[in-house]
């Protein structure tokens, strides 16, 4: 490796140069990286519903119905004009209202009660509307010019569309608040006021370069783009701190600061990569879910770590040698105090606090595995916005509603009809558009206008469009939709296909839950391998996985006792990211530790070790923490914000954990760990005199 970084060293421009056609590349191709913002795209490609979808695109043209819109005060022949103005909108597929279900000819007294209520209730006109999802933005802007604000509309698309405003909108301005309270943590953590600069424009750089590279994804979820930039940023701050502090004690020892930089990226690359690479396990193990919005998410953050350590091992060390004489002009002071008497105090608190870890691990494990769960994006916006007012609006007047569209082989109309007659059995199904209930099974197609048939019969199939009185999820919608597809294998055994929101959230559900134990373990058992091989330890690896993912279960099971429900997807994520962004904290006290107890006793290693590590762990840490906090706050989504309350509850408790209960385990189990670790060398604890292992 030495040779390798001279070679980095002493060729600054050809890093220069390189880096500076990667960051400008990248960032002509951010622009073109496409957001997803609907969950159930990622769901595995032979899933029930992502196979009805893809055969109603072939033999219909067309989607599931994915906008309400509801238009206050007015008559059936106003409805009717704002329907035409609704399918003129570009984007919109389709249109459907209570003409397409009823006989409008005929007074509205004459039509079913439950079919009429459907559409138009107190004189509110209620729309179902297909819009294309590449189009949502556009359309619904439109939409809402037409209907004006004392209108309503919500809906998958909706959500859509105002996901992409406010990602855009809140995404700048939650980096710029990270950004400055980074700036302000390093300023009072090093000794010079121009280095906070440099170490944000390497990790800028790194930053940038990831998001532009996600081109080769084609496109990325909304969560990877909200999330993707602030957590790398937040996870490999410390790597530039790292070498930053060890090129300091080099520069002390070598009158020349490009031997210096060569010694100091020697001297911390196996630190620094054994902390990057369990961060990176963390995130890849993400990959191996069956719903890939795990590995959209965890490919994309995996390279920008990786991208964070490439870019710290060959650029930040050239940025900092190019600006060593501004760094050396702008130095000053340490702004903090030594933290000595700080680890004085962890050694008289460690003890009590590893009871009150050992009391906890088990509730809190149980607590975090009885959470209340959102598989979907139900309610990911509160009453207080907009689109979660016109949400609330809507189901007071029409009540909560869903669409789900069966489609059947078209040839047997009389088999159609008992299908038909079996589905308006079910209680929460309040209308069905098909070919049966509209046409009629005595007529056959080939008596009908052509465009009277495309949205009802394809060339193989025949649709029943199903308007249901069911929320997107929950037990009853679950149930709902297992009571549909029992009826419908019922009358055509393993030839029907459904889809629909509701439908699609089941899906999910299913292929969520079967996630999590393998997620987790993966990503468990990675880390404990790559610990095992850096540490040479069988016992510090189980010290250290268990004091993180207790800080994990702990973080987890908060809502459990607030009362609060999961996005799921939240919590299925934020074990491996707690995992992998905060696991080097406690790598980082055990190496101190370890360094320290070869000269010194046991307690003596404990402040010192608390003492060293303080300011390191409280910067990466507390960036982590902020920033998950700031996401929270700002994000009007509440998937989002929840990933951002759990990022910072659970840099907090990490923090806490490795400050006060790590250095009490690694003293309490201090015997254990010289005995089951190869080639250590520990002091006797009484006298301070070095101890080869052999001779204990």
């Amino acid at each position: 490796m030495r040779k390798f970084y001279t070679a980095v060293v002493y060729h600054p421009k050809t890093v220069w140069i390189i880096f500076a056609v990667l960051f400008v590349a990248c960032l002509v191709c951010y622009p073109f990286v496409g957001v997803d913002y609907d969950l159930t795209d990622y769901l595995p490609a032979d899933t029930p519903s992502t196979e009805a979808i893809e055969v109603m695109e072939e033999e219909f043209g067309g989607g599931i119905p994915n906008g309400r819109v509801l238009v206050a005060d007015v008559t059936v022949p106003e409805a009717l004009e704002y329907k035409e103005q609704l399918k003129q909108v570009e984007g919109v597929m389709d249109v459907t209202w209570l003409d397409d279900a009823a006989d409008l000819t005929q007074p509205l007294e004459f039509i079913d009660t439950e079919t009429l209520e459907t559409y138009y209730k107190d004189d509110c006109a209620l729309f179902s509307v297909t819009i294309d999802d590449a189009e949502s933005l556009t359309a619904c802007d439109e939409i809402r010019e037409i209907i004006g604000d004392d209108n309503s509309m919500s809906g998958n698309a909706v959500n859509t569309a105002v996901e992409t405003e406010s990602t855009m909108s809140e995404i700048p301005i939650i980096s710029i608040c990270g950004i400055a309270f980074a700036l302000v943590v390093l300023a009072l953590t090093t000794t010079s006021w121009i280095v906070p600069i440099l170490i944000l424009v390497g990790l800028g750089v790194a930053v940038l370069i990831n998001m532009g590279s996600n081109i080769i994804f084609g496109d990325v979820s909304f969560v990877t783009s909200a999330a993707g930039s602030i957590l790398q940023m937040a996870v490999s701050l410390d790597y530039s701190v790292f070498l930053l502090h060890r090129f300091e004690e080099c520069r002390a020892k070598s009158d020349s600061p490009k031997e210096a930089m060569i010694d100091a990226l020697c001297g911390s690359t196996s630190s620094i990569l054994s902390s990057g690479l369990t961060t990176v396990i963390g995130f890849l193990a993400l990959c191996f879910m069956q719903f890939k919005l795990g590995a959209d998410l965890g490919l994309s953050l995996a390279k920008g770590i990786l991208i964070s350590l490439i870019t710290v091992f060959i650029f930040v060390p050239v940025l900092f040698l190019s600006f060593l004489k501004l760094m050396d002009k702008t130095s000053h002071r340490p702004l903090l105090p030594s933290f000595k008497k700080f680890g004085r105090f962890v050694t008289r608190v460690m003890l009590p606090l590893c009871i009150v870890f050992a009391v906890l691990i088990v509730p809190s494990y149980l607590a975090s595995n009885s959470n209340s769960f959102y598989y979907g994006s139900k309610d990911v916006y509160s009453e207080n916005t907009i689109p979660g007012r016109d949400v609330e609006r809507i189901d007071d007047i029409f009540g909560v509603s869903d669409t789900y569209v069966l489609m059947v082989p078209k040839d047997d109309l009389a088999t159609q009809k008992e299908l038909s007659d079996a589905l308006h059995e079910v209680p929460q199904v309040t209308s069905i558009l098909s070919y049966v209930d509209t046409v009629g099974s005595e007529i056959p197609e080939q008596y009908l206008d052509e465009s009277d048939l495309s949205q009802l019969n394809s060339e193989h199939y025949t649709r029943m469009v199903l308007t249901v009185e069911a929320d997107s999820e929950g037990p009853e919608t679950f149930s709902l939709v297992g009571q549909i597809r029992d009826i419908a294998q019922d009358y055509y055994p393993d030839s029907y296909y459904l889809a629909g929101n509701g439908v699609s959230i089941t899906d999910l559900k299913e292929t969520v839950t079967s996630d999590m134990l393998m997620v987790n373990l993966l990503a468990i058992g990675a880390v404990f391998v790559v610990l095992l091989l850096t540490m040479r330890s069988i016992s510090l690896p189980v010290i250290l996985v268990l004091a993180i993912e207790t800080a994990i279960w702990i973080n987890l099971s908060l809502p459990y006792f607030l009362g609060n429900t999961v996005y799921y997807f939240v919590y299925l994520i934020i074990s491996s990211i707690q995992l992998g962004a905060t696991v080097d904290y406690a790598i980082l006290m055990t190496n101190r530790y370890k360094e320290y107890r070869a000269g010194m006793g046991k307690r003596q290693a404990v402040i010192t070790a608390v003492s060293s590590c303080t300011v390191s762990i409280l910067t990466s840490g507390s960036v982590l923490t902020v920033m998950g906090f700031l996401m929270g706050w700002f994000s009007t989504n509440g998937m989002i914000a929840q990933l951002g309350i759990f990022l910072g509850v659970g840099g907090l408790a990490s923090i806490f954990i490795v400050l006060f209960v790590l250095p009490g385990l690694l003293y309490v189990f201090d015997g254990v760990i010289r005995h089951t670790t190869l080639g250590l060398h520990f002091a006797d604890s009484r006298k301070g005199d070095a101890v080869d292992e052999k001779d204990n």
